[in-house]
Formats: structure tokens, C-alpha cells, sequence
């Protein structure tokens, strides 16, 4: 049975904010990054600091975006991608923002409301230099044949088109997700620990003019004290379920 509570919410909300994070996606198959079981307990990031500096770098970065390469490339939208993009063509969803990098949202919700990546994508290259993106299975290629970094035509590194740890955020990306939590009548937060800033703030920036907040997330988050509600337990088994009792 759907949760009365988002049901409700949902209902009432005539352009609400969206914002999600890895626990989107597990059900999709892309691995989780601060979960218990995450990447980055047995993973170290490398610094964008790094990357530029060091050809070593550059190759552990590319080892890694190498071995992930397939499962992003061939994960497909679940039930709550399909519900969030429901919602948005039915009119509701002011914008959905994600801290995600692997594109599901965008092949779920097509052109039924813009989606909002702060932390990039995965789905294009883009050189350090003069920032031409371009598809990313050549580059993945030439690596899994020369264990070298592929370059950019102008002769610069490339790297997947993601924000790297030390990188700075897209100013454009972030302006427009500021200008819809500014606009949203309600906030849903799914799938984040809500702990990676300046991202996490989006949300606030809503619930601090008194717009509902609700987060529904397997595990504690940061904003739980916050929220006006928080609903423990996996949003694909949550969210569709209360989507479909308000437009069905």
C-alpha cells in the first residue's frame, strides 16, 4: 500500500523538486559509491588535481571508468526512473535534479521536463582542454587496446564528462538547479545520503520557504531531522506505488 504521507504530497504538488542520488539506481545495476558496500570502500578516487598532473593518474582513472564502462552502458531505467518521469509528463515536476552520472533519468523522461545533472555524465567524453564532448565507447576503446589516455583532436586529455573530486561544479548546471528549488512547491529526495555538498543544499533551499520535504532513502541521511517526513526503505519499492495512486 502506498504511503499516505507522499501520496499526499504528490497530489498536492503542482511543481515539485526532484532530487536524487545513487540509491536510484542500484536496482539498475550501477553500483552505489557511499553505501555500506560502496566503491569507495575499496576504491580511491583520483583527484582532478591528479589527473591533470600525472599520466599514472590518468590511467588509474581510466582502469576504473574501464571496469564500469558496460554496466553503465547497459542499464536501463527502473520502476522509479519511470514513475519520477510519469510525474513529469504529467505536469508536475518543476525539474529533477540528480547527483547521478549515469543518464537514466534522461532516457526515462525523454522531453517531459528538464533533468539537472550537478555531477556531469558518464554518457560523453569531454577534453580538459577546449571541452568537446563526443560518445565515449571510442575512447573506451583505445584505452582497452593501448592502456593510454585518449586524447582530444586538439592533442589534450579526455576524461568522462563527470565531476572528478576536486573539480569544480558546473556554474550553468547549478544556477538552474538554484532557480528550481526556488520555484518548487514541494521537494523529493530519493536515493541520497544527502551528504555531498554544495549539491545536498538544493533541496534546503526549497524546505527553507516552508515547501514539504520528504526523503525516502534505505539508511539515515543528513536532512532527516530536517525533512517533513522521511520514509525508511528502497524507493523503487516506495515511489512508483504512490505515483500510481495519484494518477491512475
Amino acid at each position: 500500500m502506498a504511503d499516505a504521507r507522499l501520496v499526499d504530497l504528490l497530489a498536492r504538488s503542482e511543481r515539485l523538486l526532484v532530487f536524487t542520488g545513487a540509491g536510484i539506481s542500484t536496482a539498475s545495476g550501477i553500483p552505489d559509491f557511499r553505501g555500506p558496500d560502496g566503491v569507495w570502500k575499496r576504491r580511491q578516487p583520483v583527484y582532478y588535481g591528479d589527473f591533470l598532473a600525472s599520466e599514472d593518474k590518468r590511467v588509474e582513472y581510466w582502469e576504473y571508468a574501464l571496469e564500469g564502462w558496460e554496466a553503465f552502458r547497459d542499464a536501463a531505467p527502473n520502476d522509479c526512473h519511470l514513475a519520477i518521469a510519469r510525474l513529469a509528463r504529467a505536469g508536475k515536476v518543476i525539474a529533477t535534479v540528480t547527483q547521478n552520472i549515469d543518464g537514466l533519468h534522461q532516457l526515462a523522461t525523454g522531453d517531459a521536463g528538464p533533468v539537472i545533472e550537478v555531477h556531469g555524465t558518464n554518457r560523453a567524453t569531454a577534453c580538459v582542454s577546449c571541452g568537446k564532448r563526443a560518445e565515449p565507447a571510442p575512447a573506451m576503446a583505445f584505452f582497452r587496446e593501448h592502456r593510454r589516455t585518449p586524447r582530444c583532436e586538439c592533442g589534450a586529455p579526455l576524461k568522462l564528462a563527470t565531476i572528478s573530486f576536486g573539480q569544480a561544479l558546473d556554474p550553468a548546471s547549478m544556477d538552474q538547479a538554484i532557480d528550481a528549488a526556488h520555484g518548487a512547491d514541494a521537494v523529493l529526495s530519493l536515493g541520497s545520503t544527502l551528504s555531498v555538498y554544495p549539491a545536498a543544499e538544493i533541496p534546503l533551499l526549497a524546505a527553507r520557504r516552508g515547501a514539504p520535504y520528504a526523503v525516502v532513502n534505505r539508511g539515515e541521511t543528513e536532512h532527516d531531522r530536517i525533512a517533513t517526513f522521511k520514509i525508511e526503505g528502497d524507493v523503487v519499492s516506495i515511489v512508483p506505488d504512490a505515483v500510481r495512486a495519484v494518477l491512475d
